[in-house]
């Protein structure tokens, strides 16, 4: 009679020595090998010979005792994750690496963060050209002599004006920089004259069987300077007035790439199934509500531990490469105050609902007279409910936050589905591989940019409405004639 194999032992809970199981393993080895009617012979032999061996009788699928066995994962399966953990490793690294590298040139000074921005434009530059040079390599360097020569051309002359433009309005607002008012003078001619050179070469190149592939470029090239050097041309007021405008919707955006990235892994298309945009299909409706809520709540807070510091608050218009203390004015909007929350909120809530709210105070008219208003007493009978008040102690940067935090959560992320499809368009993951587990600048900071505009226009519409100054009113003085400095001083002492 022949031996029933090893793993039928081991099924019927019945044990056997290695050496007996590698025996019997060769020999079904040995029928496996053989023709398919005497491997059939042999497990009809096998299956007559197993009532020897009573086997157990079968559980139900249904029973509490089951245990389902979990599927093993395949190696391909394993790499991937093994691949998922060491990118996120990498990425954490890098960040970490970033925000250390950020915190430390915020600190060097104003000068060191311009510096920064400057070389961070040359490289957001760089890298959306090179997007479109990549795809057209052969026929560029074939048929149209200096390409890349022209678009620098016009990247470094957008740059000039740009920033020009600024280094003037410093010069105005800095008493001891006035000596170089008559050089602040010649900038718009110096631009200008930047400018004709540059679009008189790039006619000059033009090639009469590639006219319409060079439009094509330099129309390229003009989306890519309104991108870069438009969108950031305000950037630099931004950190003259105050870093806390610079430093702070940084942080905000960053915060809700983050936690937009947590919320959709965490909840993405379980509540909304719908798909969020189609120029980046892992984009959820989760994530792009759930970023928005926390940075709406780290924006509220983190305005308020910042305006604690004169070196995020006071604006400046220095430029000192050796970084020292700050001390100003600070504004008003920096300073703890008492605010009432609007009463008409609270008619449109219940009473009861209300009153279990902390802080809420019912106020009430004594004798019906509405002008006499006091905080209710229980149990007076001359008193009559008239609204309910809240007052709230908040520094107002935490209101402009909410503004910044909002313009992050909703209009920011716009910037990265306009990355996503230009990637989409020319078949590339990212704009480039420098920066380990990120990629380019371009797939960092693609939000950024309008954000600064953002708030540029945030700050010049409801905090800083006038810029006129002291500084500003002497460097005008200086360019008036003798009479009119002469009708000028008469007329000074007539505005007192």
């Amino acid at each position: 009679m022949e031996r029933p194999s090893s793993a039928s032992l081991r099924r019927r809970g019945r044990r056997i020595p290695e050496e007996e199981d590698d025996q019997q393993q060769a020999s079904f080895s040995e029928v496996d090998n053989d023709h398919p009617a005497d491997k059939s012979a042999g497990i009809q032999s096998f299956l007559s010979d197993s009532s020897d061996y009573p086997l157990l009788p079968p559980t139900s699928s249904s029973s509490s005792s089951t245990i389902n066995p979990r599927p093993m994962m395949s190696p391909s399966s394993i790499r991937k994750d093994e691949s998922r953990v060491r990118k996120i490793i990498t990425r954490i690294i890098s960040g970490v690496i970033m925000i250390s590298l950020f915190i430390g040139i915020i600190l060097s000074g104003h000068v060191y963060v311009c510096a920064l921005v400057f070389v961070l434009e040359i490289l957001l530059f760089r890298e959306l050209v090179t997007v479109r040079y990549h795809c057209n390599f052969d026929r560029i360097e074939q048929t149209i002599p200096l390409f890349r020569t022209t678009q620098w051309m016009w990247f470094f002359v957008a740059i000039f004006y740009t920033y020009s433009e600024f280094a003037v309005e410093m010069i105005k607002n800095n008493t001891k920089l006035h000596d170089l008012l008559e050089y602040a003078q010649l900038a718009p001619m110096l631009a200008f004259s930047l400018y004709t050179g540059t679009f008189v070469l790039t006619i000059a190149t033009m090639q009469t069987g590639h006219i319409r592939f060079q439009l094509n470029q330099l129309c390229w090239t003009i989306v890519v300077l309104c991108l870069t050097v438009g969108q950031l041309k305000y950037i630099m007021h931004n950190i003259y007035n105050g870093l806390i405008w610079f430093t702070l919707p940084i942080l905000l955006v960053i915060t809700n790439d983050i936690m937009a990235y947590f919320s959709g892994i965490t909840f993405g298309r379980k509540f909304i199934h719908r798909q969020f945009i189609e120029l980046s299909p892992n984009k959820t409706w989760e994530g792009f509500i759930g970023g928005g809520i926390f940075t709406l709540i780290v924006g509220f807070y983190l305005s308020r531990f910042l305006a604690k510091f004169t070196w995020m608050t006071c604006a400046t218009n220095q430029f000192a490469l050796f970084p020292e203390k700050l001390e100003c004015e600070v504004e008003n909007i920096f300073h703890e105050a008492t605010t009432f929350f609007p009463s008409q909120v609270f008619d449109l809530c219940p009473h009861a609902l209300i009153r279990l709210l902390p802080n809420v105070v019912e106020i009430c008219s004594v004798g019906g007279n509405t002008d006499n208003v006091t905080a209710c007493v229980s149990g007076a009978m001359d008193q009559k409910h008239h609204h309910y008040e809240l007052a709230l102690s908040i520094v107002p940067i935490q209101f402009h936050a909410i503004s910044l935090s909002l313009f992050a959560s909703l209009v920011s992320p716009f910037g990265g589905f306009l990355a996503s499809a230009i990637k989409r368009a020319y078949g590339i993951k990212d704009f480039d591989s420098l920066i380990p587990g990120h990629g380019g600048l371009m797939d960092r900071f693609d939000c950024q940019l309008i954000m600064a505009l953002g708030t540029w226009v945030h700050y010049n519409t409801f905090v800083k409405t006038t810029t006129v100054s002291v500084a500003k009113m002497l460097y005008m003085y200086k360019l008036l004639g003798d009479d009119e400095r002469r009708q000028f001083l008469e007329k000074i002492p007539k505005l007192s």
